[in-house]
């Protein structure tokens, strides 16, 4: 039973810390300590936050006048959401700034009577903003009620009102199908009529991580005259939207995922939610492969949609086929009035052929730099055939029909012919029989390192002799007693581990007396993707939505660089970061970490993560590998998929961020994935993971797992089946159930443990 009153809540809020030994929950809101804060950081974060900005619709009011005064309504203008909740939000942000604060920083006239009238009411202990607590949080904010009295009042002196609506969800809760959650209240509705009748000029700011119903947009009609998706921009959000609303920054935001007219126009719409499993009915059309295929006019603002202040032109000067690459080059040019930046998507109609296709693909994308009026330049994007091609489930293999294909932006057109059909990969069957799973696990199974060597004899090999080159890594994972071997497959144990800054997520590697004996580190980890979440401050970045909307990777890039200088300084080794799940319904609590329905986009904004961790020492994590697309009963819920939509979609984002960025880490996903836990699961974590992608380093499991015995292994089950399936580390840990059956029949073997141990210590290594 959920608590009800505030105290109530309060109460459950800690008991949950306690028992979770201050870990879980965290008490997200109590920073300890005084991080280390660049304002490189903060710089790159009010940029992404503002180029993530999606401007929907526009009838000329935006921008504002810098002499305007506007009148802001909705109580999110103070009440800001920053960010979602759990683990990938929560961050400790050293400030952030509200809408309201914004335009106090910008110098903007506001009507400061009605912002004295809504601060009054909020400040109230009945109106007060409640947090909640862990998987409990509010989705909304009850609105100030406003009447005709107090809007027109405002208008006497205001040129336009600025409405802001905000939504949030979080980790362990969906987005509820109901007022308040994906559908407005009867207080926003109302706020809305009542403002746009009193104003000639009405904007609409969403500050949200969800996309939401939004017919009301076309049911009100001339109300409103703009409607700005601000997203939740981290600890800059409110100066970032002012420097938008007002031109400082031209808006260059678009949407990566597709808005419906309705929510039963989703395909998802009829399985998502369901709490024993989920069937993906829809297959691979996901998102705009769904609508521009099946369902066009059920498109309310299609993928890819946004507004600018100015006018852009794009011509596709070329289109080349170069081995397994497609090159085009095209050329932008601002026919407008104002400076601007422009995002240019590069889609891809196959040909019809024999296998069944969506109309379109989105094959690559980029972003030009700053353009001035009648300014011009050209960009150069490439995509690989594998992008463009089916997977065919009888050849088991990415294919490329033959027939043309046709490239076009958002002016021009231009294509390719491929004259026969081509194997663009061949892949390893997947979903077998648990009798042919077996053989191919036997069949891979590990050497013993070194068990009769001369140097795994030496009485102890420390880990400062690899790292000097005076042993080998074999030599030292020979040399490793069984409790050691054992100790490197499992994490510290809870959360808030002594060994890493407070607050941290868990720790790794040498969480021993023993294996610390030997000189063997500890990796320390912290959650992510929204910065640093610490119990000491660190930056708040913008959700991930927000961040696939500017269609920057070097933004990404370089802002995540940012962030990692702050967590070296914490001596953080890991970000749980990038969240790269598929945002296959608006509804999932969790899309705000997400960055796309497009696979391609996540994959290369994942890329961008990873790389600006890595490239300045932190390791990234992404996850959750993979289907986490709802979190209602996330832990046991059954995605249920077939090999070609795994493949094209919900594993193709992580593929990409794979081979082309090679993060330290993956973490699996709590989910089954068609029947098996994705911890457990071999084909995931090693057929296609480090069999097909080549992929390795670490693969560790999301905080905890479920118990199940393997059904290719009958005297396998927990950490053994775990090992066996290729997922190296149980996060945060436990040694309770490790030590256990390496001697039965079918048990772990000793070649196994040291597989695992060579990968972490591998990876140390690249640490010290």
């Amino acid at each position: 039973m959920i608590p009800t009153t505030k105290y109530a809540r309060r109460a459950a809020r800690w008991l949950v810390d306690s028992v979770m030994g201050n870990g879980l929950a965290q008490r997200e809101n109590e920073a300890t300590e005084v991080g280390s804060v660049s304002a490189e950081a903060s710089s790159l974060t009010r940029q992404a936050a503002a180029e993530g900005c999606v401007l929907l619709t526009n009838d000329g009011t935006l921008p504002l006048g810098a002499d305007d005064e506007i009148a802001v309504f909705g109580r999110c203008s103070l009440d800001w959401f920053f960010m979602g909740h759990g683990s990938g939000g929560d961050v400790n942000a050293p400030h952030t700034v509200s809408l309201i604060e914004g335009l106090q920083e910008a110098g903007i006239r506001y009507n400061r009577v009605l912002a004295k009238v809504y601060s009054g009411w909020c400040a109230t202990e009945e109106n007060a903003a409640d947090p909640g607590w862990w998987g409990h949080w509010p989705t909304h904010y009850p609105e100030m009620p406003v009447d005709a009295e107090l809007a027109e009042a405002a208008a006497q002196t205001a040129r336009a009102a600025v409405v802001v609506l905000g939504r949030t969800a979080g980790e362990d809760a969906d987005l509820p199908l109901a007022p308040g959650g994906y559908y407005l209240t009867d207080e926003e509705r109302s706020l809305l009529d009542v403002v746009g009748t009193a104003f000639k000029h009405t904007v609409v700011v969403l500050n949200v991580g969800n996309l939401i119903d939004l017919l009301w947009v076309e049911e009100l009609g001339d109300k409103i005259s703009a409607v700005l998706v601000a997203w939740q921009g981290g600890m800059e959000a409110g100066a970032a939207v002012a420097d938008v609303l007002f031109g400082k920054t031209n808006p260059s935001g678009r949407l990566a995922a597709t808005v419906a007219r309705a929510y039963e126009d989703y395909p998802s719409s009829t399985t998502f939610g369901n709490k024993h499993h989920v069937n993906y009915t829809e297959d691979i059309y996901v998102g705009y492969r769904h609508f521009d295929t099946h369902a066009p006019q059920k498109v309310l603002f299609p993928f890819g949609h946004g507004l600018s202040y100015t006018r852009f032109e794009e011509e596709i000067v070329s289109v080349e086929l170069y081995g397994n690459l497609v090159g085009a080059r095209v050329r932008v040019s601002n026919v407008g009035t104002c400076s601007g930046r422009n995002a240019v998507l590069l889609w891809c109609e196959p040909p019809k052929g024999s296998i069944p296709k969506p109309t379109r693909i989105l094959a690559a994308f980029g972003k030009t730099g700053l353009l001035a009026p009648g300014e011009s330049t050209q960009l150069d994007l490439v995509c690989d055939l594998k992008t463009l091609s089916s997977f065919d489930r009888v050849s088991r293999a990415f294919v490329l029909e033959e027939g043309d294909y046709q490239f076009d932006c958002t002016d021009a057109a231009s294509g390719i012919r491929i004259a026969e059909r081509r194997i663009v990969e061949k892949c390893t069957p997947l979903c077998q029989s648990s009798d042919e799973l077996r053989e191919r696990i036997l069949q891979n199974l590990p050497d013993e390192v070194g068990a009769q060597t001369e140097e795994a004899q030496d009485k102890r090999i420390s880990f400062d002799d690899v790292r000097k080159g005076a042993k080998t890594l074999d030599a030292l994972v020979a040399n490793l007693s069984q409790a050691e071997l054992e100790a490197l497959t499992c994490g510290e144990g809870l959360m808030n581990s002594k060994l890493g800054a407070p607050g941290n997520a868990g720790a790794f590697g040498g969480i021993t007396s023993d294996l610390r004996e030997r000189g063997i580190p500890a990796a320390i980890c912290a959650d992510g993707p929204s910065g640093g979440r610490l119990q000491r401050t660190c930056s708040l970045l913008p959700c991930a939505t927000a961040l696939a909307c500017t269609w920057d990777q070097d933004l990404v890039r370089r802002l995540y660089g940012s962030v990692a200088e702050e967590l070296r300084a914490s001596n953080v080794d890991v970000l749980l970061a990038p969240s790269m799940n598929i945002q296959r319904n608006p509804r999932c609590g969790r899309n705000f970490e997400y960055f796309s329905e497009d696979p391609l986009v996540s994959g290369k904004m994942a890329a961008a993560v990873v790389r600006g961790l890595q490239d300045a020492g932190v390791s990234a994590c992404p996850k959750h590998f993979a289907c986490n697309n709802q979190e209602t009963r996330r832990n046991t819920s059954d995605s249920r998929v077939s090999e070609r939509a795994l493949r094209e979609v919900y594993l193709r984002g992580f593929e990409i961020c794979v081979r082309e960025a090679t993060p330290d880490l993956i973490m699996t996903s709590y989910n089954k994935v068609n029947g098996v836990w994705a911890h457990y699961h071999y084909d995931l974590a090693t057929t296609v993971l480090r069999g097909e992608w080549g992929f390795e380093g670490v693969v560790i499991t999301d905080w905890w797992m479920r118990p199940a015995r393997s059904p290719e292994f009958s005297k396998l089950h927990d950490n053994g089946y775990r090992l066996r399936a290729g997922v190296d580390v149980l996060m945060p840990g436990s040694m309770s159930h490790v030590l256990q059956m390496h001697s039965r029949p079918d048990g772990i073997t000793r070649a196994e443990l040291q597989r695992t141990a060579r990968r972490v210590l591998a990876y140390l290594l690249t640490r010290s």
